[in-house]
This record gives structure tokens, C-alpha cells and sequence, in this order.
């Protein structure tokens, strides 16, 4: 899948917290917001980022939602939302929800969803995503040459 799936404009059927998957582009979910972090910047690859943390929830689990750029005020501890044209990637084994500058975010009714949210979280493991692993380290020192183990 290339980046600009998540940028059409077409929004998909909303998806429950517990279906979502690492991999998964453009992505509609309709959540209560839970609790919102300050934003702070953060070094990536690509240098400086800004970024604010969530959880956000719906009947059937809760799932951390990392909020990019402009976005990072996008969301207000206990407001009713649906989000549209999120990702979703996997960091340090849970599942996140992204949310970028082409993610469009609605205010919805508060009885939209409900205020009870189950601690459960979707797997990251087994979801068929993207996993990212670093070669393991060898375990035996390195010979110089001409030098010899004996």
C-alpha cells in the first residue's frame, strides 16, 4: 500500500477498536476520547516532530492514538468523535492510531458512544501488518585477520 490511499478523500465503513490492525490505511472509527497527553517534539528519521498521545475508546476496547503536526490539538478529553483517514502501525508490540494532517475529525452526539469503555486493546501480534525487527547481535567475538580462536 502507498501513502496515498490514506490521503483520498472517500471515507470507509467505521471500524471497531478491536478490528484494528497494524498496516491498515484510511481508517473510520467513532470513539470516546478518554485522555489527551500536552504535546511535545519528538526526533524521527525525518527529523523534529510534534506530537500528542490519546487514548480513545468505543464498545468494544481502547487503543492509544498518536496525533501528528497540526493535529496534536485535535482532541479533547472527553468529547465524542469520528476520525477519518487514520493508520494504523504497531510500536513496542500494542497497536496505535494515527492521525495526520489529511485525518478529518467530527464531533459526534455523546450517546454515540457509550461511556463505559472496556479495557481491552486490539493485538499487534498475528495482525499481518508491518513488524519491524533488528538482526539479533552475534554472540561470539569477531576474528581479525590472521587471528585465530586457539
Amino acid at each position: 500500500m502507498n501513502s496515498d490511499s490514506r490521503e483520498s478523500g472517500g471515507s470507509t465503513a467505521p471500524k471497531n477498536i478491536n478490528e484494528l490492525k497494524p498496516g491498515m490505511e484510511n481508517v473510520t472509527v467513532r470513539v470516546r476520547v478518554l485522555s489527551v497527553t500536552p504535546p511535545r517534539t519528538i526526533e524521527t528519521k525525518k527529523g523534529s516532530r510534534t506530537i500528542s498521545n490519546a487514548i480513545v475508546g468505543d464498545s468494544t476496547g481502547r487503543v492509544e492514538a498518536v496525533m501528528w503536526g497540526e493535529k496534536v490539538t485535535s482532541l479533547k478529553e472527553g468529547e465524542v468523535v469520528e476520525i477519518q483517514g487514520a493508520w494504523i502501525t504497531e510500536y513496542r508490540g500494542k497497536v496505535q492510531l494515527n492521525i495526520g494532517k489529511n485525518t478529518n475529525i467530527s464531533q459526534l452526539p455523546n450517546d454515540s458512544v457509550p461511556e463505559e469503555i472496556p479495557d481491552t486493546q486490539p493485538r499487534a501480534t498475528g495482525g499481518g501488518g508491518r513488524t519491524f525487527s533488528r538482526p539479533g547481535r552475534r554472540s561470539f567475538p569477531r576474528r581479525r585477520r590472521g587471528e585465530s580462536y586457539e
